[in-house]
Order: C-alpha cells, then structure tokens, then sequence
C-alpha cells in the first residue's frame, strides 16, 4: 500500500521550548501537518511507533566538506550525493556543502555541479545553497587551508562567480585583507551570509567587517585570532569580538576535540544557543575507519592521518579537520558541556536553520514546515531518518 501520510507516536517530542512526552505528529506530502500531545487520529497514515524515544527535527550541517569517503572537491556527481546520503544516517536532514581554498578552475566546476546533484538528491540530506570558504584568506590563520592558493578578495573574481551562481549561499573570509570589507558589503546585497574566517584581525577590525555585513563566525575558535600583544599593548581578537557583539553568531565544531568541554561551556555561556550553530567541518574520513586520508580534492588534496577521532597534517601539527558527525555533536554538547537536550537539538536545528534564513521552513518540528525529522535513543544513536517526509534511514 502506498501511503500518502506518516504518523508518528509514542515518542518524546524536541520542540525548542519543552519536550512532548508522549506525543504524536501526522506528515503529509513532505510537510509537517500536525503535532500533539494526543494521539492523533490517522488510520490512513504509515504508523511508525517510536517506542518512547526522542522525535527530533532534522540536524542541519551548515559547514561540511565530505564523508563516507568522498569530498565535494573530488567534483563528482557520485561524491555530492554520497556525502549526502552518508550524514543522513546520523540525523543531517540538511547541509550546506563546503569547498576548501583551490584554483579558480576547480572551483568552478565544484559550483557546476552543486546544480546537477541537487537535482538527483533523493536519497540524503537537502543542500542549502554552496559554501565557499576561502581563498581570501591570513596566511598567518591558513591551518590546514592549501597555501598555494590563499590571497586577497578579487572582485572580479568573486562577482563572476556570484553572477553565475544564484546558490553560492555563504562565503567565508578574513575580514582584514585588503578588499574585504568592500567584499563583505557585496555578499550581503546579494543576500548571502558573509563570515569571519582564518582571520588574524583584531576587534576594531572586526567591528568594521561586522558592520558591513559580516555577522557570522566559521568555526568559532580555530584558525582565528584572540588576545594578542603588539609592540606590547594588548588587542581583542576576533575570539573577544565575537563575544561582545551580542548578535554576531558563531558556529562550532562540537568533536569534543577541536574545542575541549570548557570551552564549549563558555560559547553556551556567552552566546547561548540561540547564537551557536553545531557543526561537523567533516572531510571525507567522516564514517570511515581511521587511517590515511585525503583532505580536498581527492586529485590533488593535501594528505592528511586520522587519529584521535581527528583529521591532523601528517607532522601532526595542526588539526586537518572533523571526522565528526551530526550526532556526535549533540552527543557531546549534552555530555561534555552539559547542557540541556533541548539546547542541544536546538543549536543543531532551528539555530543554523536561522543563520541561513531557511526557519521559516526549516528547523523545527512545526506545522506547516518541511517534514525533515530523526528518531533517535538517549544516547543520540539514530534510528530513523526522515527527509521532506520520505524516509531515506532505517537502522536495522
């Protein structure tokens, strides 16, 4: 029988104000129609019975690079819908692919294809629009970014690539670099969200970007500045200036390794969950064994070992990025930062949804909105998968 509605009880469902206990929610044509703390009436519906576990809305990865093996640089249809299908098993209903600092050429083509795989993804989780993350980037702040490609905002450069992609949805940057200001007050006209990035800036800089249109911080903490000393005064870094502009938000990798936990505590602390996105930053070992790997383009990447349930260069002297999955973070920000469920799905879900003007549809388990929902136990193990109400995960 085909069915044309799914209903959904005996869970516990995430809202971002209470916990439902024993409730209940009817998804018709891959929206969310109702929810309830009574048992809905829908004898018509799929009936999938969560077992008092949690019914959650779907995590949304808005800074991703790769998993299962693959890179959105590998510039394959295979790999894009690969990445997709492979953070869907671990609740991502939505992301936002990622690309890394390359040649004009490559990431070109990366672009060209964010258009063709979009349309063939069935199977995983929603792309929300390209996030370019550099090249206009401090070389003193690269981390593991390719050297040979970094250097400043062109605007020619980046005005062709915008005209001739309508999706490209966020662009990280270093606000400080020559151009970049000018730069962020381009993005933000054309509705894009401008962000901080492997930036060595201090605040008065950083007030200025914020200013112009940069309200949002990549990967909170690394490969940016905090309190330096120079020629023997002190000056706030971009870390400090996030913490004093109240609406700046920020993003974090939640590996419980890129940030330890007291960290974590202290982002909650300060900008709350309203203001903190969880992210992955995941490259291709993500759901992959450790080992040798590849971080970027699997033609021409830097190699990279996986260690420590981390990416590291291979001197081991810089985090090469996550290896993280969407579960693993609210996992970790419930156990290492002890903070509530509630915040944990909320910082995973309607908060980046709100960074990238997508809650209205996005976000949250309410009627009217994409029916993107996991089920998961209290250990945050995924057992179901839901995007636009088509279920795309099953654990078995």
């Amino acid at each position: 029988m085909n069915y044309t509605k799914i209903k959904i009880f005996n869970g516990k469902i995430i809202t971002p104000d209470r916990l439902i206990e024993g409730g209940s929610m009817v998804i018709a044509e891959g929206r969310i129609l109702e929810v309830s703390e009574r048992n809905i009436d829908a004898e018509d519906a799929l009936q999938i019975d969560a077992a008092g576990k949690y019914i959650s809305p779907g995590f949304i990865d808005i800074h991703v690079h790769g998993g299962g093996g693959h890179d959105f640089m590998d510039n394959t249809t295979d790999a894009f819908l690969s990445i997709a299908k492979t953070h869907a098993q671990y609740g991502t209903t939505a992301m936002t692919p990622t690309t890394l600092s390359c040649d004009k050429k490559d990431l070109l083509k990366t672009l060209e294809l964010y258009k063709t795989a979009g349309e063939q993804n069935k199977e995983g989780a929603q792309f929300l629009g390209m996030h370019i993350e550099g090249p206009y980037f401090s070389m003193k702040q690269k981390g593991a970014q390719d050297a040979r490609y970094i250097r400043e905002p062109d605007p020619e450069e980046y005005k062709e690539i915008i005209s001739q992609n309508p999706f490209v949805s966020r662009w990280s940057a270093a606000p400080e670099l020559k151009g970049a200001v000018d730069f962020g007050r381009y993005l933000k006209s054309k509705g894009i969200l401008a962000a901080i990035a492997h930036t060595d800036a201090v605040y008065e800089e950083v007030l200025e970007a914020y200013e112009s249109g940069y309200t949002h911080a990549t990967h909170f903490y690394s490969c940016m500045s905090g309190v330096s000393r120079r020629n023997a005064f002190r000056y706030a870094g971009v870390i400090e200036s996030a913490y004093l502009i109240d609406d700046m938000s920020v993003e974090i990798i939640a590996d419980g390794i890129h940030l330890p936990p007291p960290l974590l505590k202290l982002v909650y602390k300060i900008k709350g969950a309203g203001r903190t996105a969880l992210i992955t930053d995941a490259m291709r070992a993500a759901g992959m064994p450790p080992g040798e790997s590849i971080l970027g383009s699997i033609k021409d990447g830097m190699k990279v070992i996986v260690e420590d349930n981390v990416a590291k260069l291979p001197d081991r002297s810089v985090f090469a990025g996550s290896v993280a999955t969407a579960d693993r973070l609210v996992r970790n920000m419930i156990r290492l930062a002890d903070i509530p469920l509630i915040d944990a799905v909320t910082m995973a879900s309607l908060t980046p949804a709100t960074i990238m003007k997508v809650d209205k549809r996005k976000g949250s388990l309410t009627a009217g909105k994409d029916a993107d929902v996991v089920i998961f136990d209290e250990n945050i193990t995924i057992d179901t998968t839901i995007i636009r109400g088509k279920i795309v995960y099953k654990k078995k």
